[in-house]
C-alpha cells in the first residue's frame, strides 16, 4: 500500500493531467473526423489545435514527449494523405 503522501500526490497529478489528456484525445479525434470527412480547410484548423493541445500535454507531462510526437506526426501524415487525393 503506498504511504499516504503518495497517495495524495497521485491524486492531484491524476486532477492535474487528465483535462489535459481529455482535451488532447479529443481535438485529434476531432482533427480526424473533419479529414475523414473530406472537409480539408476545417481539418487543416483542427489538425493545428490537436498539436497545440498535444505540445502542452507533453510540455507539463500528461503524456510522453515521444508519445505526442508520434501522434502529431500520424495525424499530419493522414491531413498530407487527404490533401493528395
Amino acid at each position: 500500500m503506498p504511504s499516504a503522501k503518495s497517495a495524495r500526490v497521485s491524486i492531484r497529478r491524476r486532477a492535474r493531467n487528465t483535462p489535459l489528456r481529455t482535451k488532447a484525445k479529443s481535438q485529434v479525434r476531432n482533427a480526424r473526423q473533419l479529414i475523414d470527412a473530406n472537409d480539408l480547410e476545417a481539418a487543416e484548423k483542427a489538425v493545428r489545435d490537436a498539436i497545440v493541445a498535444l505540445d502542452k500535454a507533453a510540455q507539463k507531462g500528461a503524456v510522453h514527449a515521444n508519445n505526442a510526437s508520434r501522434r502529431k506526426s500520424r495525424i499530419m501524415l493522414q491531413l498530407q494523405k487527404a490533401r493528395n487525393l
